[in-house]
């Protein structure tokens, strides 16, 4: 699953304001990220060159159209982001470490200049991520680490060509292209120090919004009956996924239950969802391979899976209550969601969870 494909918010901008607690950390960071940009090259200029793959030309003509979609019809901004291009040779922009006690889904905390605290880390380098998610696992945290294939700075970095698009992301299929650079443009619109679940879920909500209107006024039939077949697979997955969080919620969270009652508990319900997910496969009419993806998610869930779930689509039906709640005017919608990111970060979270579609 590409549980944080859309996402993660680079620190590697910020970091030379640190206070260098963790100095080798911070310095893979901006190096990782400085690689990135120094690797990309003007769309535009791509798109003259003859040795580009066609395939390659095609996406990144694509990209273009995305991009000023988003501008015009979103109102996202209008800046350098996505105007580049970088070809990364490899399969992930970075691997996040995410890490969760064994009766509890809240995600461990890692705290940077800037972007304040949020519930990963991230790596430029896969085998120190899964270095670090040893050391955590040695600790008795739960661990994940996955492919992060895009993020975002924030804007900070729009000063230096912005955020590149990436070859992690570019082939994905059409819908989910643009709802990829909606999601990452929506964090420079706004962004609620300490508090990732409203971050991720209001940048979410943009997406899924954002994509609707992209395939329905843009699209071909072929692009929209591609992203239906796509979203359709992710659709079940996460009401699965959803429902399996809140059963585990339910017990870590029940007053006075011993921890080898909670343990046997937990056991009982990751059984279900594993012989659920199967169920659900050979009853969605869908080939096997085409579930390939979300195979291994399954195989290695855990609470770490779960907790990072949650923050891309705990609050989204709230703030997709909030835009039609303004007419669908992405103006209001925007200066809406500032309004509520001001408010603690309790109280927020209240607002968007008692807010509903009409």
């Amino acid at each position: 699953m590409g549980l944080a494909a859309t996402a993660g918010l680079a620190l590697a901008a910020t970091l030379c304001l640190s206070g260098c607690a963790n100095l080798g950390y911070y310095w893979q960071s901006m190096t990782g990220h400085l690689q990135i940009l120094q690797a990309a090259r003007p769309v535009g200029d791509l798109l003259q060159e003859p040795q580009v793959p066609e395939r390659v030309r095609t996406k990144l003509a694509l990209s273009q159209r995305i991009r000023d979609f988003a501008s015009r019809e979103l109102q996202l901004p209008d800046n350098p982001s996505y105007r580049r291009y970088a070809d990364l040779h490899r399969p992930a922009a970075v691997w996040n470490v995410t890490a969760a006690p064994i009766h509890s889904l809240e995600l461990k905390k890692w705290c940077f200049p800037v972007t304040g605290c949020v519930g990963y880390r991230g790596y430029y380098d896969e085998a120190a991520a899964r270095r670090e998610a040893a050391e955590l696992a040695q600790q008795g945290y739960e661990v994940n680490v996955y492919p992060v294939t895009a993020y975002s700075t924030l804007g900070l970095m729009n000063w230096a060509g912005g955020d590149p698009l990436l070859n992690t992301f570019i082939h994905y299929p059409e819908g989910e292209l643009a709802r990829l650079i909606f999601h990452e443009l929506a964090h420079q619109v706004l962004y609620a120090k300490n508090d990732t679940m409203f971050n991720e879920s209001f940048a979410t909500a943009v997406e899924r919004l954002g994509g609707e209107r992209w395939l329905k006024s843009q699209a071909s039939e072929a692009a929209r009956e591609e992203y239906a077949a796509y979203d359709g697979r992710r659709r079940l997955f996460r009401a699965l996924s959803r429902a399996t969080r809140e059963r585990l919620k339910a017990v870590y969270e029940t007053p006075g239950l011993a921890d080898e009652a909670k343990a046997e508990a937990k056991q009982q319900i990751m059984a279900e969802f594993r012989a659920g997910y199967e169920q659900m496969k050979a009853a969605s009419g869908i080939p096997p391979e085409r579930w390939r993806g979300y195979d291994r998610w399954v195989r290695e869930a855990n609470n770490a899976f779960f907790g990072a779930q949650a923050a891309y689509d705990e609050l989204v039906p709230g703030f997709e209550a909030l835009f039609q709640s303004v007419g669908g005017d992405w103006a209001r919608f925007y200066d809406a969601a500032r309004q509520l990111s001001k408010l603690p970060k309790p109280e927020r979270h209240q607002r968007l969870k008692e807010t509903t579609v009409g």
